[in-house]
């Protein structure tokens, strides 16, 4: 079960390493934040996901950028509606993640539009009710790493050794779902939450020492700051290392690429599988 999730009694299968499309709808996201709040918006951005070759598509609605504002759980889940109800009509066989570390919100969306996976960014940190619910439902879990919160977690982030500390904290988080019987999970180290740019290429280059939870791993770098900033450009300007650093990740173990250019992963994938 080493790269297998399961969703709605189906196994999925990330041997061949898959792309997952960020459909953010928000209007404050660091890279694209209000670029799809229309109908018309979110149905070319869903069309655009899934026909440059996409295996899931990963719905937010909580910007989670440093210093973001909160929002309620309320205008989170107004905001998924339009684009879950756009993704069942013309889409109905999508697999869909949702971006959110809300119990309540995964709970409502699982209702009204089906199974989904929970992409949690706080690892069942920030939700104390979060992992009841995933070992309930049984929904497949992305665990993300995170020091802090996004309101402060880039307040001067201190480790003794970050890949260590990423490591103790999926054998806490791993172990206490496995005791509710649950191991439905993907995990993802968490670029760029509560990590510095030294802090970032550190864990990149170790992270194939996460392969002994023998568990799918889920990479996040698509325009960070930890290629902008050391390129010397904006988010905008970051495509090209955004590429190249998605290869590393592949070459380091990576079963997923969450990344808001798909054709250009879609293609790092399909190289490197031919290099494996």
């Amino acid at each position: 079960m080493a790269n297998c999730i399961e969703i709605d009694g189906k196994k999925i299968d990330f041997s061949d390493r898959a792309v997952m499309g960020i459909l953010n709808v928000t209007p404050d996201s660091f890279y694209d934040g209000g670029s799809y709040c229309s109908e018309v918006e979110l149905r070319n951005r869903i069309d655009q996901i899934l026909d440059e070759g996409a295996s899931i598509i990963d719905v937010g609605a909580y910007s989670t950028r440093p210093g973001a504002p909160e929002v309620s759980a309320e205008e989170e889940l107004k905001r998924l509606d339009l684009a879950m109800e756009l993704i069942r009509r013309y889409h109905p066989e999508a697999l869909v993640s949702i971006d959110t570390f809300r119990s309540s919100v995964a709970s409502a969306i699982n209702r009204c539009f089906g199974p989904v996976i929970v992409n949690d960014i706080s690892g069942g940190t920030m939700d104390s009710a979060m992992f009841d619910f995933i070992s309930n439902s049984g929904l497949p879990y992305i665990m993300m790493h995170i020091q802090g919160t996004p309101e402060n977690m880039q307040n001067n982030p201190k480790y003794d050794n970050v890949t260590a500390r990423v490591k103790e904290f999926f054998q806490e988080r791993v172990s206490l779902l496995n005791e509710r019987g649950f191991s439905n999970l993907i995990l993802d180290p968490g670029f760029g939450f509560g990590k510095s740019i030294a802090h970032n290429y550190q864990l990149l280059n170790e992270m194939d020492s996460l392969l002994e939870f023998e568990l799918p791993l889920l990479v996040g770098v698509s325009r960070k700051s930890m290629i902008y900033k050391v390129l010397g450009f904006t988010p905008n300007e970051a495509l090209n290392g955004t590429t190249v650093l998605n290869t590393i990740a592949l070459l380091r173990g990576a079963s997923i690429l969450r990344v808001h250019d798909v054709k250009e992963a879609v293609e790092a994938v399909r190289l490197v599988n031919k290099i494996r």
